[in-house]
């Protein structure tokens, strides 16, 4: 079983993004359980989401302690959420920068960065990381492929095509920039 803890902040589309894995994991023919956690219910507090998949049926139904994959949408908590600790010997972390972000190095752990919510603002008009972020993991991890990730986009962004064009433009850019 895999494992995946997503960073992020309450509206930054965390929750959203676990959804559109595990869906697209779907289609790869694994099972894929996805849920998030969160302390106060108020927009900007932090908080995670999780992503766990297998082969096989999941029944674990914990938070996700030493994660394979970490995705960091917001660079602010890096330090405070101590991002980078009790991950798995030879986890992978894909994290949004900002020009000020300092990434810690972290032994036995590749991370990759993108400026994702530069890159969102010149395709989507927001700085709404999360799709970018959601390419980024596909080409990083190799857990699945662009299809799959722009079938569940599709899905997830049907009853708002105005929008679905350009998250499905953020997807490739976040795949081509790892």
């Amino acid at each position: 079983m895999k494992e995946a803890k997503i960073f992020a902040r309450a509206g930054q589309g965390a929750i959203t993004t676990a959804a559109i894995l595990g869906e697209a994991l779907f289609y790869e023919n694994k099972y894929a359980y996805a849920f998030p956690h969160f302390g106060a219910a108020r927009m900007g507090a932090p908080m995670n989401a999780f992503l766990r998949f297998d082969s096989k049926p999941i029944r674990l139904r914990s938070q996700v302690y030493n994660p394979d994959y970490v995705i960091v949408v917001d660079p602010t908590l890096i330090k405070s959420q101590n991002c980078f600790t009790n991950l798995k010997t030879g986890a992978k972390a894909v994290v949004a920068v900002r020009e000020a972000t300092v990434i810690p190095k972290v032994a036995g752990v590749d991370i990759y960065s993108l400026e994702a919510e530069k890159i969102a603002m010149e395709l989507i008009g927001r700085p709404f990381a999360n799709t970018v972020l959601i390419g980024a993991f596909a080409k990083m991890s190799g857990e699945l492929s662009l299809d799959s990730i722009f079938k569940a986009v599709t899905n997830a962004f049907a009853e708002k095509p105005e929008v679905l064009e350009k998250n499905l433009a953020a997807v490739k850019k976040g795949y081509e920039s790892v």
